[in-house]
């Protein structure tokens, strides 16, 4: 299905690797022209290379911290009036609740809350004048089901989700839609490591451990960042623009509940 995205321009943040890279590479597949953000610049410039020979799309590597206000002068620079923005940013380390001191708080809910809502802040007029926006934020399946040890980032994600639904009602009229992808266990470099840190802990074998993990959900596997790209591009789509203010799980079945 022609998406309806050719010659379109995106952001795309966090996208040097795992679902961020996965968006990038369904959206130029599309013929989107995207920039692509990371912190260390030679694999960035890397993975550019790589998505520009895979598609053919032109594809703009900006080395930054979207965090902060440089980073995001940065992006813009590269790209001043995007019809696209995914918003992506790593979550807050696992960490039990007693330990999260005030710095550590306020330094999780600027990554995941304040973060998102500032890019949005800057590219949404320019959305709503040219009658097409699509912004995606990749939040988590916790926000639905939250985890313990996980509590920050559930917290500040939920947060975000709860902001923008409103947002969302005001731009809806001008072909702007704001949606969020909530992802499950995907086959990345951070759900790995993870796996790693398990396998040390329990004197398992990483193998072992993946399995244990993979059977415990409903498709008995751990989602791809391909296939979690697509639903980015979906999302993305003019097909799309009468979806809003919601808020796709892509799980594999894990969560129990029917709504």
């Amino acid at each position: 299905m022609d998406l309806g995205l050719a010659g379109r321009k995106a952001i795309i943040c966090a996208s040097s690797r795992g679902l961020g890279r996965g968006c990038a590479e369904a959206l130029a597949a599309e013929g989107v022209e995207v920039v692509i953000n990371g912190r260390n610049a030679a694999h960035l410039e890397q993975v550019a290379e790589e998505i520009r020979k895979a598609t053919g799309s032109r594809v703009i590597a900006v080395a930054a911290d979207v965090g902060t206000r440089v980073g995001q002068d940065a992006l813009l620079e590269a790209c001043p009036a995007p019809d696209i923005l995914v918003n992506n940013n790593a979550g807050p380390p696992f960490r039990d609740f007693r330990e999260l001191d005030r710095e550590a708080m306020l330094s999780g809910m600027t990554a995941n809350f304040v973060t998102p809502i500032e890019l949005i802040q800057r590219v949404i007029d320019g959305m709503v004048a040219r009658k097409f926006g699509r912004i995606v934020n990749i939040t988590s399946s916790s926000v639905k089901a939250p985890i313990g040890g996980l509590d920050l980032s559930s917290g500040a994600r939920a947060g975000l989700t709860a902001f923008l639904k409103g947002v969302s009602l005001g731009v809806a009229g001008s072909n702007v839609t704001i949606n969020n992808i909530l992802p499950g266990s995907f086959d990345t470099d951070r759900l790995r490591s993870g796996q790693e840190r398990t396998a040390k802990q329990t004197g398992k074998d990483i193998a072992q451990v993946r399995e244990e993990a993979a059977t415990k959900i409903p498709a008995i596997r751990f989602g791809t960042p391909d296939e979690f790209g697509a639903a980015c591009a979906y999302l993305c789509s003019v097909q799309a623009g009468y979806i809003t203010g919601q808020n796709l799980l892509i799980d594999g079945g894990a969560f129990p509940g029917a709504f």
